[in-house]
């Protein structure tokens, strides 16, 4: 629903009074006992008595000399106006029924040198149908999906195939409830010279068949850039939740190998996600959790900023612990009958605990891995390069 003026706002009045009384809006689900976050959109008790002392006496209009300026929109983007604008290069067609496997398409670039970006953001063409959306940048030489040709939607042929050989570096997401990446003054993301764009494509139909074409926009430094940042992850893909099972748990880790900085954390899991919690044990052995949701909604991908940023001496272990509810008492539960797995769909369900780091403009982000025997799997090898929202 609008609420850019009173007229929008006054039919939903009750049921604004009661969404806040609840605190289920806005949506902001952080445990206030474990960090503070800059982005933090939690209403203080005051605007909430506030709020509800307004619809008891009827929500009366104010003086419409006291009215702020209305908010000033560019095309519906959230960042600046975009230096550079990517867009899919045809509308791909979404069936009314029907389970659609992930599309990648390739959206060349055309980058002549190497290109720093401080703001991106994912505007979907029809968000209805759009669970997600991740712009990935493959580097030249890279033989991830090499197969793809410019504008065409490819769907590998298994999820094995998807993952092969992927070095590509994540730019920018989308998600329902998902903000725009924005960077602070200084911090940047890398495009290397002659890189590729691959947006990958998450459709749901939903009973109408329609069209989308997304496109990302780019908005680069102003000033110098003195700080890389990358986007990393701890996650794990072999789980198998029970039927019923009402509070099953999932663990994943994260080994820096260097000092480093992290500057935000976002969790993910699909509907049976029930909480979610980042916890790093420092090299000295004293623990520390970072980030606590104890009650996690799939319909708000929410991107966690801390104040400061958190800084990890080389030996942090970033521990993130998840639990699902699987049972039927989860509203959201798609069939609590089944038992489930790391899938791509969302009726599947994936554990990632997202992070981003702050490196110098310089620094090979693989120097933040630990060095393992060839035939050894660690979280780290496997967990670094995550392959969907």
């Amino acid at each position: 629903m609008p609420l850019l003026t009173y007229q929008q706002v006054r039919p939903f009045a009750a049921a604004i009074k009661e969404a806040v009384a609840l605190r289920k809006m806005p949506p902001w689900f952080a445990d206030p006992h474990y960090g503070k976050f800059s982005n933090d959109k939690s209403l203080s008790q005051n605007d909430i008595d506030t709020i509800v002392a307004w619809v008891k006496t009827g929500a009366p209009e104010g003086d419409a000399k006291d009215l702020p300026p209305p908010a000033q929109f560019v095309d519906g983007w959230n960042i600046p106006k975009p230096d550079l604008v990517l867009e899919m290069p045809a509308a791909f067609s979404v069936p009314a029924t029907g389970t659609i496997e992930y599309q990648y398409i390739l959206v060349p670039a055309n980058f002549k040198e190497d290109t720093w970006v401080q703001a991106a953001e994912v505007r979907p063409g029809d968000p209805s149908v759009l669970h997600h959306v991740i712009a990935w940048v493959r580097a030249p030489g890279s033989k991830w999906m090499a197969g793809l040709q410019p504008g065409v939607p490819f769907v590998p042929a298994n999820n094995k195939e998807a993952n092969s050989k992927r070095d590509a570096a994540f730019l920018v997401g989308y998600a329902p409830g998902m903000p725009p990446a924005s960077l602070a003054d200084g911090r940047a993301k890398l495009i290397p010279a002659g890189s590729d764009i691959v947006f990958e494509m998450h459709y749901t139909t939903n009973g109408k068949a329609t069209t989308d074409r997304s496109k990302i926009g780019l908005s680069f430094p102003k000033g110098d850039v003195t700080e890389k940042v990358v986007t990393l992850a701890a996650a794990n893909g072999h789980f198998a939740i029970p039927p019923g099972d009402p509070n099953y748990q999932v663990d994943a880790d994260f080994e820096f190998a260097s000092d480093t900085k992290i500057a935000d954390l976002m969790p993910h899991m699909h509907l049976r996600g029930k909480d979610f919690q980042f916890t790093a044990t420092y090299p000295t052995g004293e623990s520390q959790t970072l980030l606590k949701v104890p009650h996690y909604s799939f319909s708000w991908q929410n991107v966690y900023y801390p104040v400061s940023d958190i800084v990890v001496p080389k030996g942090t272990k970033l521990h993130c612990e998840a639990h699902f509810d699987n049972s039927a008492n989860n509203p959201w539960n798609p069939d609590p009958s089944k038992e489930v797995k790391w899938g791509e769909q969302s009726w599947d369900e994936m554990m990632i605990g997202f992070f981003d780091v702050v490196l110098p403009k310089d620094m090979d982000v693989k120097k933040l891995f630990p060095e393992r025997p060839k035939d050894t799997k660690t979280a780290a090898d496997t967990t670094s390069k995550p392959s969907a929202l």
